[in-house]
This record gives structure tokens, sequence and C-alpha cells, in this order.
């Protein structure tokens, strides 16, 4: 990796617009839908009185897969997407058009044979009024790209979770079909789609995009804990551990030590209980 390109590097914003039907697709795709005839779901789904989830900030003004540039000498084909943070300042319109404004936040070298994580940053912003919508930083793994050393900041470390059991649980079906919902809110990898490719990678089947099972993490938040309203989910941040297959059954395990502050995970109990959220946080109002 040339590290100090991949540092220094600057991006053009991007630009996105986007409209009710973006909005209800993005839904659809991370779990809202599930009880259609539930006026909760409804307020996702229906553009009448529409609220778009707080976690469709993640794919707005995505930058690309720049990675893949040869300039960057990244082994690009060994990254794994490691964790996600959004903090959400206000709530997102149902539909119009934003600003994402991207940047290099740090990198920190894991060692020769573990790899370097590399943070990016992202800042969503309504073009019209200029205000900040979202922050998103971005931890992606690179193996085979360590003994680089450190550079820039680091986000806060995710913490552990409590040694106790959860205190609430709720299980969320996903459809054999969500990751060719998902994909049409943006990320076309064909590691969602085509068998070939994701045997390639070594999976059985095409699985489920990371961020949907963040997106359906939301919703599981959403329900548990804001009675569905989404200006009350004020952040959320996540480790990816595994990947999840189209068809699985989610558990997402919650605890709540203080008011305002969820801990949580994500296992497929099919699978012999086999995480795939791992050191989740968000907050609440």
């Amino acid at each position: 990796m040339n590290v100090e390109k991949v540092f220094n590097r600057r991006f053009a914003d991007t630009s996105a617009s986007y409209n009710f039907k973006d909005t209800i697709l993005y839904a659809l795709g991370v779990g809202f839908g599930a009880e259609p005839l539930d006026p909760q779901h409804l307020r996702y789904l229906y553009e009448e009185g529409l609220v778009a989830a707080p976690t469709f900030a993640n794919v707005l003004g995505h930058p690309g897969f720049w990675a893949r540039d040869p300039e960057y000498a990244i082994n690009w084909r060994k990254l794994l997407h490691a964790e996600q943070r959004l903090t959400l300042h206000r709530p997102l319109p149902a539909e119009g058009k934003v600003i994402g404004r991207h940047s290099v936040m740090g990198i920190r070298d894991k060692g020769d044979a573990a790899g370097a994580f590399l943070h990016q940053r992202k800042e969503v912003i309504d073009a019209d009024s200029g205000e900040p919508l979202a922050s998103v930083i971005t931890t992606l793994m690179l193996r085979g790209d360590g003994g680089c050393s450190d550079y820039g900041d680091a986000p806060e470390e995710l913490q552990k979770l409590p040694n106790s059991a959860p205190e609430i649980s709720l299980e969320v079906q996903t459809l054999e079909i969500a990751p060719i919902i998902y994909r049409l809110s943006g990320d076309l990898n064909p590691l969602h789609i085509d068998p070939e490719v994701a045997k390639a990678a070594g999976f059985e089947r095409p699985i489920l995009h990371g961020l949907a099972t963040k997106g359906f993490a939301g919703y599981a938040l959403l329900k548990t804990y804001c009675d569905f309203d989404a200006s009350r989910l004020k952040s959320m941040a996540l480790r990816f551990s595994r990947p999840v297959m189209p068809g699985d059954r989610i558990r997402f395990d919650f605890w709540q030590p203080e008011p305002g502050l969820i801990r949580f995970r994500a296992l497929v109990p099919a699978r012999g209980d086999f995480v795939v959220l791992d050191r989740g946080t968000a907050h609440i109002a």
C-alpha cells in the first residue's frame, strides 16, 4: 500500500438526489414491511407522511470504491468492512438532495501479519440548507497491508459488551431476496447477487451486505426502544463479525446500562449462535 498517498487522498464532494421511492426501497431492504398492516411500518413505506430510516444516511453520497485504484497499491481483494459508526445530527428528509464530503481520517497499523485499519469519514449535508444531517465513519480492514505505521486519527475504540444475559432480545427474519433488494440502494457489488463471484470469494452463495445487516439493527433499535420514531435514534456504532446469509433469522440482544445508552449484538441462532454484529452501541433520546 502507498500509505502516504492513501492518507493524503483528496476527494471531490459527491451529490445524491433521492425521492420517496428510493427512501421506501431502502426501508424494504432492511426489514420494514415485515408487518405491512402495521401503521408503524407504513410510516417508512407509504409516501403519505413518509419518514426516512436513519441508517439510510450510510448509503447517501457514497464516494465509490476508490481503494481499487492501482495508484494506492491497496490489496483490495483482501479488504474487509470492519466497523461502521453513524451519528445523526437531525432527521433525514424523506426526499431531497445531499452532499457527501469525504476524507481519510487515519490509518492504524496492526502489523505485517494482521494488516491495517483505514478510517474514512463522510459528512452528509443537506444541499439546499447547508445543514449537517449525519456523520459516518467507515473502518476497513486492509489485510496484507500492515507494517505501514500509524497516520492521522482513529475513532474511539468500540467497547466489549456486558457479561450478563441480555435484557431484551428481538428476532428478525431476513428474506431470500434481501440482498437483491438492498443492492438497488447503491451497492452493486456482485458478491451479493452472482453465485460464481460468491463462490470465488469463499462463500457457498451470495451474502447479505454488511450495511444491510446494520440497517436491520437500526430497524430493531427503532422497534424495541424508539416506538419507530426515527428522530430518537441519535447514533449507532458496531463491528462486523461474520456475514449474514439471505433467509437467516437474526436475533438482536440488547442491554441498557443507563438511560439513553443501548449496547447490542446480533446472532444467527440456526448457525450455533453465530455472532454477526458485535460491540454495538447506540444512543437514543
